[in-house]
């Protein structure tokens, strides 16, 4: 279960997402999928069952939270510049990030490799 202090000491844009793990387990399943959606939804977080033992969708649940901390730093929601925003950039050579992403095609002068 979330606990609400997670949220109320974190930054206001907190990415969080529900592992259900021991997906490899089906048999002995003691919250259904459905429940554990359901409870996800109520909750606004990302979910996902994932495996320890096979490795299943463990790799995709840290995928998806990078992919929604970039979608709120693209979005300016998320600013790493900023103190106590929970994030920073690790290298000052990652701050390229920062531009948004390009709209257009590649012209004919750049390579779209």
């Amino acid at each position: 279960m979330t606990s609400p202090d997670a949220r109320m000491l974190a930054s206001q844009n907190i990415v969080l997402i529900l592992c259900g793990n021991k997906k490899d387990l089906d048999a002995d399943r003691e919250v259904t999928f459905l429940e554990a959606s359901r409870f996800a939804q109520e909750n606004e977080l990302m979910f996902l069952e994932t495996s320890a033992l096979t490795g299943e969708n463990v790799e995709e649940a840290f995928m998806q939270c990078a992919r929604k901390i970039l979608n709120k730093i693209e979005s300016g929601e998320l600013d790493p510049e900023r103190m106590g925003s929970g994030i920073q950039y690790g290298d000052a050579a990652l701050r390229q990030l920062r531009s948004p992403r390009r709209t257009q095609a590649p012209s004919a002068q750049e390579c779209g490799c």
